[in-house]
């Protein structure tokens, strides 16, 4: 049969290459696995470059003739980055291509996919394909299916050749022995055996990482830290010229990170931890759709195989640590003076509360308003934060309580161990600084005087250590003068007494709020927070970690007498007392003794706050006050009342800009009183009112980037 003529027959040429076939261009195409295999197999290289030979004896012209290697050490899985491949079929498609000649069908294509697709190009632009069997007519039945036999076999057999490569690298791997990339901190010696990184101070940095993580919980928190002391990370280069020398690096968050999800520092040996879902891997893209399980889970979990720079129970910690950072509902510890941001829960809905600032940040507000911002609900319920948090402190108070003696000691040790830590990582950084000195004056010293070229360029090497040796001993000498002093004994005996009384620790001007919400966040699950209608009783229940609830109840401030649930009942006696015959200082004075309290501001009431309550209510008679008669008025003076509803401002508003000096005045007796008139022309008024209207643009701007609640509340 045709198909089956050897090509290597000198001046045979087969029946199926005909006249057209030779107008049309010979594209030979080339194509090895990898870079080793361009590399080290160059003679199949030469032969596949022979085969352009092959086409001028079936009568190709050399003009016309094309080599196409663009693909060499590319494999032939996948079309995707074989852009030789695609330039082929592009130029089949356009109908140039008469022949394409390869060395043998594998290095067209191992996939089906792509090679019957070439197939059916061919056969419908009629070209030829010719390897060293033969050349085939992919428009002929029987050639069609002898090609499509062979990239059958060509896929298979890759699939085969994978097969026996991953068994091995199982089995290796299965054994603990199979190399992975070493993070910072270890070595591989010579025998392969994964050991410590021989640099002492490498090994310090990274348990003093580890013991940071243990402390502070956080990436973030770990990476500020570092950088404010200049810690740098030991990082082995792994190729190049300097190929396994020690380079000291900027701690980044993306090393802290994978340092910390590392299973090898709690020395296990884990592969295959990550699986490829297809699902997600995008084309092209090595290393994507790869899902991260937990390491116990891989395909390969060997505990106590490598040395370890801590637990493996520690190694677990860290990873919960991390994961509740990550996904937690309470999110990040964030600035702001709310003790119970993100904790707080509305017992209402269901749903979290929000912390809400004012005050440039002072004043704290706890509001749900997550039914308002899905639906237009109305806000649930609104309170300020202090009496939430002045509860939840004393609560929290009282829970570590009976540890305040075991935290005293163990703030004592945390003091002393981190100093030390500090002073042995400097006293590392100085040795180290030191023998590349000392590395350098020998270097200089055992050149030849004479040989002046090496010996200026080892004279520069030893300046420049000099140099930042002298860099390094400035910034020792800054870093222990910005340092407080060892504390002495008198100084732990105060950090003991301290910590003992734990009320005084909780309000004292050095814990930062960050450290109380830390603290709450280490004792409580959340806070649920009621409010008793629209008074001012406040029920809470915190639950605490562990499984324990606990149920208070508080008083919080309200913005008006009607809101306190004993509004009904302070009415009742104050009119009793004033129909009794007593005044209002009097009743004020008996309703304090009797342990009555306004709903804000003030803790006692006074004679002006039972009239208006009295007068509210009904007991007593509002007295009419005559109109006032003022004959001194020039045509721009103005009185409070009535520059007041000219401007459209509260008369204590106008008042103040009196008294801060923006207004002048005068003082006159109106009614035998003393009062004042405010001189004020059009110009005047006009900025006032000009003034007003920004005023009002302001406050409804904030309002708009932190809603608060309908309800009003102080």
């Amino acid at each position: 049969m045709d198909g089956n003529l050897d090509l290597r027959a000198a001046g045979f040429v087969p029946e199926k290459i005909s006249r057209g076939h030779r107008e049309r261009l010979a594209i030979v195409y080339i194509r090895q696995s990898t870079p080793q295999q361009v590399e080290r197999h160059q003679e199949s290289t030469k032969l596949q470059y022979a085969l352009a030979d092959r086409a001028a004896q079936f009568g190709w012209p050399r003009e016309t003739i094309i080599t196409i290697d663009d693909d060499l050490g590319r494999s032939a899985s996948s079309v995707e980055g074989r852009f030789g491949f695609q330039r082929l079929v592009a130029e089949v498609g356009l109908g140039n291509v008469g022949l394409v000649l390869g060395l043998e069908i594998s290095r067209l294509a191992r996939s089906c996919r792509d090679w019957h697709q070439l197939l059916e190009i061919c056969a419908l632009f009629d070209t030829l394909i010719a390897d060293t069997d033969g050349v085939y007519n992919p428009a002929n039945y029987n050639d069609r299916l002898l090609l499509g036999l062979k990239g059958t076999m060509s896929e298979a057999e890759l699939h085969i050749i994978k097969a026996r490569m991953l068994a091995g690298r199982n089995a290796k791997a299965r054994r603990g022995e199979l190399h992975k990339p070493l993070p910072m901190g270890y070595c591989r010696r010579p025998s392969g055996e994964v050991a410590f990184d021989p640099d002492e101070q490498a090994q310090t940095v990274i348990r003093m990482v580890f013991e940071l993580f243990e402390r502070l919980g956080a990436v973030s928190t770990v990476l500020k830290y570092l950088v404010a002391h200049d810690i740098k990370m030991p990082v082995r280069i792994a190729s190049g010229p300097s190929k396994g020398d020690l380079e000291w690096r900027r701690p980044n968050r993306q090393a802290l990170g994978d340092l910390f999800k590392n299973p090898i520092y709690a020395g296990v040996y884990v592969w295959g931890a990550r699986t490829i879902d297809r699902r997600r891997q995008r084309p092209g893209r090595r290393g994507t759709g790869r899902s991260p399980p937990r390491p116990e889970e891989a395909e390969v979990f060997l505990p106590d195989r490598l040395p370890a720079y801590i637990t493996w129970e520690q190694f677990q910690r860290n990873q919960d640590q991390i994961q509740s950072n990550r996904t937690s509902q309470l999110g990040p510890v964030r600035a702001g003076s709310a003790l119970l941001s993100g904790l707080i829960v509305c017992g209402r809905c269901g749903l979290r509360m929000q912390a809400s600032y004012n005050n440039a940040g002072h004043t704290a507000r706890y509001l749900c308003m997550s039914m308002h911002t899905t639906y237009e609900d109305p806000f649930c319920q609104s309170l300020k934060a202090a009496p939430v948090d002045t509860e939840v402190g004393r609560q929290i108070l009282k829970a570590v309580e009976p540890a305040a003696i075991e935290a005293s000691l163990a703030a004592v040790a945390d003091v002393k161990a981190e100093r030390e830590a500090l002073e042995r990582h400097w006293r590392q950084r100085l040795e180290r600084a030191q023998h590349q000195v000392d590395q350098a004056r020998r270097r200089y010293a055992s050149v030849e005087p004479e040989n002046r070229l090496v010996a200026r360029t080892l004279e520069r090497d030893w300046e420049t250590v000099l140099s930042e040796q002298a860099k390094l001993v400035a910034e020792h000498e800054r870093f222990l003068r910005a340092q407080p002093p060892a504390p002495s004994a008198t100084d732990l005996a105060q950090i003991k007494e301290l910590l003992a009384d734990l009320p005084a620790l909780w309000r004292a001007q050095t814990t930062s709020q960050h450290e109380r919400q830390s603290l709450a966040r280490l004792l409580l699950e959340r806070v649920v927070v009621t409010v008793v209608g629209d008074s001012e009783k406040v029920q809470l229940e915190c639950h605490w970690h562990g499984g324990t609830r606990t149920a208070h109840q508080l008083v919080r401030p309200v913005a008006k007498l009607k809101d306190l649930s004993t509004y009904n009942d302070l009415v009742t006696r104050a009119g009793e007392l004033y129909r009794a015959g007593r005044t209002c200082p009097e009743v004020a004075k008996v309703l304090n003794e009797e342990g009555w309290r306004p709903p804000k501001r003030r803790d006692t009431y006074n004679g002006q706050m039972v009239r208006h309550l009295l007068t509210r209510a009904g007991v007593m008679e509002t007295k009419h006050r005559a109109p006032r008669l003022i004959t001194e008025k020039a045509p721009d003076e103005w009185t409070i009342r009535d520059l007041a509803q000219e401007i459209g401002a509260p008369e204590s508003t106008v008042y103040r800009w009196v008294l801060d000096g923006r207004l002048s005045s005068r003082s006159i007796k109106i009614n035998g009183a003393h009062g004042k008139l405010i001189t004020a022309d059009a110009a005047t008024i006009a900025n006032l009112k000009a003034a007003r209207v920004a005023s009002r643009n302001r406050l409804l701007a904030s309002r708009i980037a932190s809603p608060s609640p309908t309800t009003h509340e102080s």
